[in-house]
């Protein structure tokens, strides 16, 4: 599984603007000047027509820098589940502006800490017009919501008499409150959607929701599982770089046999990670119907990869590795943060089980 030509000129490119910009400040010019926002857009709405493979190099750069911009959220979240949902109306208004980095979008989803569809307590009464292009009534909390407090386009799912089903909701409107919330991570903001009586509009088919998303959570889980291997490589250059700098008995650490080895375990945690993280990417490109067990392994394996290369950091750098002026631990943080988001290890684990009609014993 190799990246092409065109692939790793993307990533030189979005690390040579990432190097540019700090922060937030990146996502214009990601937007704007390498399409970021659009690359897994089909070109009839405005975007590059590619696919997961694209998104991955993406998803990795901004993981190494740990860049707050609203990439998973708006072009993952938001850009898939309007794409999954068939609702070529939707497609038609929404997915441009997502596209062009005009508008930020985000899926309100999560309940109680989960991302199963199963768990949706969120309901939705269809008002006039039975809910056929009318308008619905949706009440319910969401929580972990990606860039909830300044998404311009919002998608809820909620559940109806029929099933779990995807709306659009005003963010403006009656009903609607989003507050912020202080998350381990500062670099990944997050919000909590209130919604009490909201007015909602349907998006697709009313009970198509649990199908819409569960691939996008796998697709969600590829991505995510990009960045954290990003970011644990970074991770381990920092250290590598320290090792060779930090003198004590007259030479560097990194000479010490015993520090060596934590070293490779790290780099080998890395690189069967990627390995991880790429069969997720590949198998979305192909439409595989390996996808949610790809998807499953590589959120677990990268996951846990990300904790202990970024615990390794830590513990590799000494007493500076813990202060608040030192990056590590913002990738700390992130490792942690990032473990949670979509489920934990031990769910996936639980999701591939199942996928491969296994019980536990």
């Amino acid at each position: 599984m190799r990246l092409t030509a065109e692939q790793e000129e993307l990533r030189s490119a979005v690390r040579s603007l990432l190097a540019r910009y700090e922060g937030a400040t990146a996502w214009r010019p990601l937007t704007g000047q390498i399409g970021v926002a659009g690359l897994a857009v089909p070109e009839e709405y405005g975007g590059a027509g590619c696919g997961a493979a694209e998104v991955h190099v993406v998803m990795e750069e901004l993981g190494r820098e740990l860049s707050p911009v609203p990439c998973l959220g708006s072009a993952v979240l938001a850009v898939q589940a309007l794409l999954a949902s068939g609702d070529a109306a939707a497609c038609t208004r929404l997915l441009p502006r997502l596209a062009e980095g005009r508008a930020v979008g985000t899926l309100a989803w999560a309940e109680q800490g989960s991302w199963d569809p199963a768990a949706i307590r969120a309901g939705a009464v269809a008002g006039p017009g039975d809910g056929d292009g009318g308008t619905w009534r949706i009440t319910g909390t969401k929580e972990h919501v990606l860039d909830g407090v300044e998404a311009d386009v919002l998608l809820v799912a909620a559940r109806t008499a029929a099933g779990v089903s995807l709306f659009e909701v005003a963010v403006d409107g009656a009903g609607v409150r989003r507050e912020a919330v202080v998350a381990m991570d500062l670099t990944r903001p997050q919000a909590r959607v209130v919604l009490d009586g909201a007015e909602g509009r349907l998006i697709g088919t009313d009970g198509e929701g649990d199908r819409v998303l569960r691939h996008v959570l796998d697709l969600a889980c590829a991505a995510l599982a990009a960045e954290q291997v990003g970011a644990a490589e970074r991770c381990l250059e920092l250290t590598v770089a320290y090792a060779k700098d930090r003198v004590q008995f007259g030479r560097p650490i990194g000479s010490f046999q015993a520090v060596k080895h934590r070293l490779a375990d790290a780099y080998v945690l890395v690189e069967s990670a990627r390995s991880a993280a790429l069969g997720a990417a590949f198998a979305a490109v192909e439409g595989s119907s390996e996808l949610s067990r790809s998807a499953a392994v590589a959120k677990s394996a990268c996951s846990e990869a990300f904790s202990a290369v970024a615990g390794e950091m830590i513990q590799l750098h000494g007493g500076i590795g813990i202060t608040w002026e030192h990056t590590a631990h913002r990738y700390f943080k992130r490792a942690h943060g990032s473990g949670r988001l979509f489920g934990p290890p031990s769910w996936h684990r639980g999701r591939l089980a199942t996928g491969l009609g296994l019980t536990a014993a």
